[in-house]
């Protein structure tokens, strides 16, 4: 990589280094001296590189670029590699276009399935959503080009998504809605960074200097540029002294920030190092030594489409009724406008005009042969009653006499995007009154969803054979559904979100949108599966979730100590005893049995996405590190490790788990200080702090047994400070000798 130029931001003028912190035009930053102008682009899963005199969005009119699956389908696949793969393809196309930074990944977690941007992240948990996106960060940037994870942080609506304030604890932010993005910075080195529109507990993100710069810069030690979603920032001179880079897009304010310098308000030095993260950037990204691969369109076209099939998650299959054979000359009812017009990516700053478009039913036709589809559209995607009973009245007229049906059913393009969220997660009326139609003709019937975030599918699978989640599958999605429908490749998805039974079961559901201004994280850490397991809610299809066209059986479960403290090294065989070939997600949880929840149930900490032939084994290694059992204390604004018994999983999903064993653990070792506020079951509770209190326990084990067995357990609630008053042996000197003491022994 080129080194940065030696020259001193100093040789810049105020004004110049002022101009640096905004773009020059809606999609480039803006150069000066030897700092180049970068040009920027979305998106996330297909490059959205606007024309040429376009708007200022340039939404649907970009240059064609691959489509590849949004990051619910990707994510869905388990597939770190390949998702290092479509990072690689990203970037190459990138850099053929003459961008120097991409803006993605999405990773934020899906707190609610209605939240209307689901479709541009990964999961409702914190673990997968960092390694995908970490892979992609990867992949991106060894083409030269900067990756820029988004959006950070705590950005879980579209709902007042520009100024409404994310309610939310500190022991949640760590362990639910930070995890990702610290596993990204620290393990992949994203080039840039993007803060969110939001709030979080009142300050804007992209003005917070606590998160931009004490946690992000110095205790991960991004050494990259942050900039600012597009129209996130409000205070321009509060935003860069909090540490956020580039504002975009352009504003009209350089003034302010040189106003600032000029009243000393602003330290010059900060814009200094906003000069030398732009030099460096240009370096990163405008290196000669890297050349401009050339794009292979094809190729490109057959990664999204391999990428899609492993996406799918086979949800219900009753009867192995799936895979279809392509060679039986079967007469299959094609039925939903989907299989014609597929959904294939969401709404708002992600679309991307693709290279090329395959659909469904064109690729049906094109295996099985036209004489044996029979195609209706079933119904509108405007879904206006004027044409509902005429459009349903000939997908069922299509259906009768087929040997199966293929129900393509789906949310329209505007029922989830960026910049709303949804109120409901059925699919629409039209389709559900379609479904129901076709139930009565006693057909085999296939449902296909295409969707970027859950819907309720309770009420009505019991009435199909089978059903498979497509997601948002990108340009190959039509390919690879009539691959997999037709056993040509099999279904390689598991949910990286829970399918719940109906909204009101969601941790959520009491606290989102929220109201006036902010939204209450009510629900702490109990979001997705960490609730519903905890609570032993039932659920339509639980996390990890999804069935394959073969069986695997899991055996010789080993959990044993690593070489540092608190690392274990967990294996597993794992034996495709089917008789196809097909894909398994080993899913590693740990867990802990506590009588009064203080932490979720388990809580995911490692898989592995193993491809195996009939009769064919292979030896599964993860490895759990402090940091696997460790939670966050909010009062030491640390992490600890419990001392006790953890147990640890190894299974297909959240609750299909195969192998454990339970192991103890020591914990580091910590000991919580005291003060004359911790309570007395707190004293009782300390190693140096009980013996000290002694003779506090006997006189009240004395009461109680005199008979007043409640008073101990009372007492045990009172801070110490308390007791001085109460005429136990205390003096309040007494009391902070105590403290004193206590605390010199740490």
């Amino acid at each position: 990589m080129t080194s940065p130029s030696p020259d001193s931001p100093a040789e810049l003028t105020l004004e110049e280094k002022a101009s640096l912190t905004s773009g020059s035009a809606t999609w480039y930053s803006t150069a000066a001296g030897d700092i180049p102008r970068l040009m920027l682009t979305d998106g996330p899963h297909g490059l959205r590189r606007q024309q040429e005199g376009g708007d200022n969005l340039g939404i649907g009119d970009s240059v064609p670029a691959t489509c590849f699956p949004p990051a619910v389908g990707l994510g869905s696949s388990w597939n770190v590699d390949l998702a290092h793969r479509i990072g690689e393809a990203l970037g190459r196309e990138a850099r053929a276009q003459g961008v120097h930074v991409l803006l993605g990944p999405g990773m934020n977690i899906k707190r609610s399935p209605l939240g209307g941007r689901n479709f541009e992240y990964v999961s409702e948990d914190p673990h997968i959503t960092g390694r995908i996106a970490a892979a992609l960060v990867r992949g991106i940037q060894s083409r030269g080009v900067a990756a820029t994870p988004k959006h950070f942080a705590v950005n879980n609506q579209e709902t007042d998504r520009m100024r409404v304030s994310a309610d939310v604890d500190e022991r949640t932010l760590r362990e639910i809605y930070l995890p990702a993005f610290e596993h990204v910075v620290t393990e992949a080195q994203p080039w840039a960074l993007m803060s969110a529109y939001n709030r979080i507990n009142g300050t804007f993100a992209s003005e917070d200097p606590a998160l931009l710069t004490d946690l992000l810069r110095g205790e991960w030690g991004f050494d990259g540029v942050l900039m600012s979603d597009w129209g996130a920032v409000n205070d321009r001179v509060a935003s860069v002294a909090a540490g956020l880079d580039l504002e975009m897009p352009p504003s009209e304010t350089d003034a302010e920030i040189v106003d600032a310098v000029n009243n000393g308000t602003l330290d010059e030095a900060v814009l200094d190092t906003v000069a030398e993260r732009l030099r460096l950037l240009g370096a990163r990204t405008t290196d000669p030594a890297l050349a401009t691969d050339p794009v292979d369109v094809d190729a490109h076209h057959r990664l999204a489409a391999d990428a899609a099939a492993e996406a799918m998650v086979l949800l219900r299959n009753e009867g192995d009724l799936l895979p279809l054979d392509p060679a039986a000359g079967a007469r299959i009812a094609v039925i939903g406008e989907f299989a014609r017009t597929p959904r294939y990516q969401g709404g708002g700053s992600s679309r991307v005009v693709p290279t090329r478009l395959s659909g469904a039913l064109e690729e049906i036709t094109a295996l099985i042969g036209a004489k044996n589809v029979a195609f209706a559209p079933g119904f509108s995607l405007t879904d206006t009653p004027d044409t509902a009973a005429s459009l349903a009245e000939e997908a069922v007229n299509a259906a009768t006499g087929a040997e199966q049906i293929l129900l393509f059913l789906g949310l329209p393009d505007g029922f989830e995007s960026e910049g709303f969220d949804r109120d409901t997660l059925a699919l629409p009326a039209g389709q559900l009154a379609l479904l129901e139609r076709l139930t009565t003709l006693n057909i085999p019937i296939v449902v296909v969803l295409s969707n970027g975030a859950t819907v309720e599918v309770a009420e009505w699978a019991s009435s199909v054979e089978a059903i498979l989640e497509t997601w948002l599958l990108g340009q190959g999605g039509g390919l690879a559904t009539a691959e997999v429908l037709f056993g040509l490749s099999s279904p390689g998805g598991r949910l990286t979100e829970t399918i719940p039974l109906r909204l009101s079961d969601t941790p959520s559901f009491l606290h989102f949108p929220g109201r006036d201004g902010h939204v209450g994280y009510g629900e702490g850490v109990y979001v997705g599966y960490r609730h519903y397991n905890t609570l032993d809610v039932p659920v339509a299809y639980e996390f990890g979730f999804g069935l394959g066209y073969t069986r695997f059986d899991f055996a010789d479960l080993a959990v044993v100590p690593g070489t540092d403290p608190h690392t274990w090294v967990v294996s597993a065989t794992i034996t495709n005893v089917g008789k196809r070939a097909g894909s398994e997600v080993v899913q590693l949880y740990v867990g802990t049995t506590e009588g009064t929840p203080t932490r979720p149930a388990h809580e995911l900490r490692g898989f592995a996405k193993v491809h195996l032939a009939p009769g064919e084994s292979e030896r599964v290694t993860l490895n759990l590190s402090a940091r696997d059992f460790a939670t966050w204390d909010s009062g030491q604004h640390r992490w600890r490790v419990d001392a006790g018994a953890y147990t640890v999983q190894v299974g297909s999903s959240s609750r299909r788990i195969h192998l454990s064993e339970t192991i103890e653990v020591p914990g580091d070792g910590w000991v919580p200080e005291l003060s004359e506020y911790s309570t007395v079951g707190e004293w009782f509770a300390h190693p140096v702090g009980g013996r000290l209190l002694q003779s506090v326990r006997d006189r009240m084990e004395a009461f109680a047994a005199g008979g007043a067995p409640e008073l101990l357990r009372m007492v045990e609630q009172v801070p110490i400070i308390k007791l001085v008053s109460w005429k136990m042996g205390l003096t309040l000197e007494r009391v902070r000798e105590m403290v004193a003491f206590v605390a010199s022994q740490r």
